[in-house]
């Protein structure tokens, strides 16, 4: 039954990147945690593949329709893939296993990954469910790009991306809509791209590192990838700011679980 459910929720990842161009990847290292058992830290090299496999399908199939800003793109990822490799490459692997230990309260790998990407899940749900008149209405900036916020925002979703194996699609969308003027098509189609081209450039900067069940790996992305050609397909005739806001309160209480879990249902050894 578990793995039912978790092919299930396999799915619902590219049903969610189809349908709202983003947000299904922050349930990628929940999904293979909890309900295929793998480790956290495994479980973000395998949630790159998967993300960026599938926002690949759907970035060109945003192409083919005329809604990706390939100089964008390429411009706003400069600082985005770099970290993200740099932080796959060499940060993760020298990460020790023992952080620190506060009263008898262990901190450990595991728990920090799992706490921080908690918190992306709660921030990534508020976004998803508040109002954002701006977007909603495609009123976009007309001040020009402020060039040195892009390239903080790429740090900091390149580091989100690395260390956590999410997209970050929840911040992209914002910031090519508000900060480059995109309409929120373009910018839907755009941001596919860039998370493609960051996750599967932090995977390669994984390789050799970790052993990898390419069997299991591509089962799992096939099946999100059939998710995103169907949510492509039903968001002709779904609301997406409706079914945006429904998947936000649904991450948030994911996010909600996975902190309460990990910090006051665990025993912790001293």
């Amino acid at each position: 039954m578990m793995e039912i459910l978790a092919y299930i929720a396999s799915a619902l990842i590219g049903i969610s990147l189809g349908l709202i161009g983003g947000g299904g990847s922050i349930l990628t290292v929940p999904v293979l945690v909890y309900l295929f058992g793998l480790n956290p830290v495994l479980s973000t090299s395998y949630s790159l593949f998967i993300v960026g496999s599938t926002s690949l399908v759907g970035a060109i199939n945003s192409y083919r329709k005329g809604l990706v800003r390939i100089k964008t793109a390429l411009l706003f990822g400069l600082s985005s893939i770099t970290t993200v490799f740099l932080t796959r490459r060499y940060l993760i692997p020298i990460i020790p296993d023992q952080l620190l230990m506060i009263g008898g309260f262990s901190v450990t790998r595991y728990l920090a990954t799992m706490v921080l990407f908690a918190i992306l899940m709660i921030a990534a749900s508020l976004a998803m469910i508040g109002d954002n008149n701006k977007l909603k209405s495609g009123e976009t900036s007309k001040k020009g790009v402020h060039i040195p916020r892009l390239l903080l925002t790429g740090v900091a979703i390149g580091l989100a991306t690395g260390l956590l194996g999410a997209g970050g699609g929840f911040l992209l969308i914002p910031t090519l809509v508000l900060l480059i003027g995109l309409p929120m098509k373009e910018a839907v189609g755009t941001s596919l791209l860039i998370i493609a081209l960051n996750s599967l450039i932090g995977f390669i900067g994984d390789l050799g590192h970790f052993d990898i069940n390419w069997l299991f790996l591509l089962k799992i992305t096939a099946i999100a990838i059939a998710g995103i050609i169907a949510g492509e397909a039903l968001s002709k005739q779904i609301s997406g700011q409706k079914l945006k806001k429904g998947f936000g309160w649904f991450v948030l209480m994911m996010g909600t679980y996975i902190i309460v879990k990990e910090l006051f249902l665990k025993k912790q050894t001293p």
